[in-house]
């Protein structure tokens, strides 16, 4: 029998809700549409759910996946999941069919948690990784599959969280496979804890009186960990939206008097282009944003639009999430991600050591490194990915960036997405921050396409704003303006104009996904130039 690191100790990120519960049982912990439910009922619900897990087998150390939406559900799941000393495996709502079925036996996963109107794709799913099914939300009711809601409604509650070690696995995260199958992440009971009790006091400084606006997926670590965990931890208020829409997101916010909002870049484009066809605004104090770079004129203009500050920050679903945040009390520095949280370090390093890290001076670009509390306990089976990920008890992100004199750290690029163009090193998000800078450009991704003369070429793939017309007109436009305003080994040489960018859980541009969209010639989308 292996040993705990921590002996007898006990703990379970369960309390992140059942000490609000305890404290504050009839304050309003959640409200989605007409559904407003007080601390105590929903703890209560999550012990009710437990119990008819329990009576399906599942019990401590078990695996049970959860594809659940944006409802009241998915919380009163994953609490049950967490009491029950169980393992929660959450998956994207989005995913398809053979996707899903990947993490389940992946993961193991003895039973599907499943919103009735994702049974389509999870019905073939669950049966080829031989999970069992139970169904939650409207239209469960009657059929193949047990309604876990309803036979809650009429189960004794479970006692009270089952004692785990720290160090037992509360959550397993799988990564949105930006370079390959999704790799599953798992997160201990003392990764949630410290991470949502960390961050709870800053960045987030969330208190009782909050009202978060939940327009993240709560399948994905930003939107479960940073906004329902540090919310229900503070005992505050989540507003749950099933899916964002930027008007619907403004109606919630000044309807239900939000004080604080967690998004992705994307999100708030969005909010900046409603907010001008509109009048008034919401009382929002602080803004957050997260899962990838938010550029600093997006950043700006939102600010002048809702009068709030927003800080920008960085996280991996491997450090559960958070590394970084420009945070409250500090002077913010936009364009970077701020300093390291509390109880975290981060370092940046000569890139390319494999069995050494090499810290590099202030100002030099290179691979960003943690380590502290957040750092997860391993990818699940996979242990030479777990330890090509660790040298010396640090994490090796994969991300490159650079740190200043005063600590703040600024996130320059995947090192994956580099683009090597005749012996230069390309960053593309710097080129993609100068295109955002022109007024056509609405969103941007810059990747490298095959050339033989160069090995790479830099090429934008733009979508243009609203009316403007995605003709050899404007191509050569931007590839002019790209002349004037940037360097010339790193300025684009083609412009490829799509509809929309494929975009992860958490908002980011799935590179190799768009590469192999683009093709090696780049002859995908309207037009090229």
């Amino acid at each position: 029998m292996v040993m705990s690191t921590y002996g007898n100790a006990t703990l379970s990120a369960a309390t992140i809700l059942s000490d609000s519960a305890e404290r504050r049982p009839d304050h309003l912990a959640l409200v989605s549409g007409a559904e407003r439910i007080t601390y105590g009922a929903l703890w209560h619900s999550a012990l009710r759910y437990a119990a008819v897990l329990r009576e399906r087998g599942a019990g401590p150390g078990d695996r049970i996946g959860l594809l659940v939406h944006n409802s009241p559900h998915f919380p009163v799941a994953y609490f049950a999941v967490l009491a029950l000393g169980a393992t929660a495996v959450p998956v994207n709502v989005l995913l398809k069919s053979d996707d899903i079925a990947y993490i389940l036996r992946h993961a193991k996963a003895r039973l599907l948690v499943c919103s009735a109107g994702s049974l389509g794709e999870a019905e073939p799913a669950a049966e080829a990784a031989g999970a069992r099914v139970l169904t939650v939300g409207a239209g469960a009711g009657p059929g193949p599959h047990p309604a876990l809601d309803e036979l809650a409604a009429g189960a004794a509650p479970i006692a009270g969280p089952v004692p785990r070690s720290p160090d037992d696995i509360a959550v397993v995260l799988y990564t949105s496979g930006t370079t390959g199958r999704p790799k599953g992440a798992a997160l201990t009971h003392l990764n949630l804890v410290m991470n949502v009790t960390t961050t709870m006091l800053s960045p987030f400084a969330m208190r009782p009186a909050d009202v978060l606006l939940g327009c993240l997926p709560l399948s994905h670590t930003f939107g479960q960990i940073c906004g329902m965990g540090t919310t229900f931890r503070a005992g505050a208020r989540l507003v749950l939206m099933g899916r964002f829409t930027a008007e619907e997101a403004l109606d919630l916010m000044e309807a239900e008097g939000c004080t604080v909002l967690m998004g992705v870049p994307t999100m708030y484009l969005a909010l900046v282009e409603a907010a001008a066809r509109r009048p008034g605004r919401p009382g929002l104090e602080r803004a957050y944003s997260g899962g990838s770079a938010l550029p600093v004129e997006t950043l700006a203009a939102f600010e002048a639009a809702f009068g709030c500050p927003v800080h920008e920050g960085y996280g991996l679903t491997e450090t559960s999430p958070c590394v970084a945040y420009n945070q409250p009390g500090l002077p913010r520095r936009p364009g970077t991600v701020g300093k390291p949280v509390w109880g975290v370090e981060v370092a940046v390093t000569r890139p390319g050591a494999e069995d050494a890290l090499e810290p590099l001076p202030a100002g030099e670009v290179g691979e960003i490194v943690v380590r502290g509390h957040n750092l997860m306990a391993g990818y699940v089976d996979d242990p030479g990915a777990t330890a090509a990920a660790f040298v010396d008890g640090w994490f090796r992100t994969g991300d490159l960036g650079t740190l200043d004199d005063e600590g703040y750290l600024t996130v320059v690029d995947r090192k994956k997405d580099v683009i090597l163009r005749g012996g230069y090193n390309v960053y593309p998000r710097e080129v993609e921050d100068a295109l955002l800078r022109h007024p056509a450009v609405a969103r941007v991704a810059v990747v490298g396409l095959p050339d033989p003369a160069l090995g790479q070429e830099v090429c934008a793939v733009i979508v243009p704003r609203d009316g403007l017309r995605p003709d050899e007109k404007l191509a050569e436009t931007l590839l002019a303006w790209g002349e004037r305003h940037i360097a010339a080994y790193r300025r684009p040489r083609r412009v490829v104009f799509l509809d929309r960018l494929p975009l992860g859980p958490s908002g980011k541009v799935l590179k190799r996904e768009l590469a192999a969209l683009l093709g090696p010639a780049g002859d995908a989308g309207r037009p090229v130039a």
